[in-house]
């Protein structure tokens, strides 16, 4: 089923339509009616409003899951490597000690690093830091004792950057809710889909019957690949 796409519903077809047995029924007929004509009506909103606000969301996940599945595919755009060296003016040679923030703040002023730090560390006169962002990452290494310092900063093109976000690697906790809130909009789309279907007589069977083969057919591709 094509995202988005509300499946037109033949009264006829409705689970609970006005068949002889329900008009023979009397109220409890009427009543068995209304709610499944509720449930369908709740359904096909689910569907829709889920669809419709998820769409961006969806396009991007399904395009960056081709390119994540293809790593090759860059469209040229490369990723470039940079290396700077320098002396810091925040390291105290007479103290074993260091104040990472001091000497990090140093570098971000000098070298525009904006991603967040993901590790550091310090091992005798040998200092470190690393940062990450999606598609992005520097490391410099330094010495406490003379304040010289390396800076390696590599920089991916942007369909590296995209599927960074698309596994939300060294994404900040803003951007995993996204993923989150996507998951939980497909499941309402996918989950809202099936129950429209289930809610139409004439196409019930041949649904129930297409979605039994894509997931028998998911489960072997994934037991082969096993």
């Amino acid at each position: 089923m094509t995202v988005g796409a509300v499946p037109s519903v033949d009264l006829d077809d409705v689970v609970g339509g006005d068949t002889t047995a329900d008009r023979a029924g009397g109220d409890g007929a009427a009543d068995r009616r209304g709610r499944r004509g509720a449930g369908q009506r709740w359904a096909r909103w689910v569907h829709v409003y889920a669809s419709m606000i998820s769409l961006v969301l969806v396009l991007f996940f399904g395009v960056t899951g081709l390119t994540l599945n293809h790593p090759d595919w860059t469209f040229g755009d490369e990723a470039t490597t940079a290396t700077v060296q320098g002396t810091l003016t925040s390291t105290d040679p007479g103290t074993a000690s260091v104040d990472f923030l001091a000497v990090s703040e140093e570098l971000r002023s000098k070298h525009g690093i904006s991603a967040a730090v993901s590790d550091h560390r310090l091992e005798g006169t040998q200092g470190s830091i690393s940062y990450r962002s999606p598609g992005y990452a520097a490391d410099v290494t330094f010495a406490t004792d003379t304040g010289a310092y390396t800076l390696v900063v590599e920089q991916q093109g942007v369909v590296a950057v995209m599927n960074d976000l698309h596994k939300g690697r060294d994404a900040d906790s803003s951007w995993k809710w996204l993923i989150d809130a996507a998951a939980a909009l497909l499941v309402a789309i996918a989950a809202s889909g099936l129950l429209l279907q289930l809610y139409l007589r004439r196409r019930r069977r041949s649904a129930l019957v297409a979605a039994g083969v894509g997931s028998v057919l998911m489960v072997l591709l994934a037991a082969v690949t096993l």
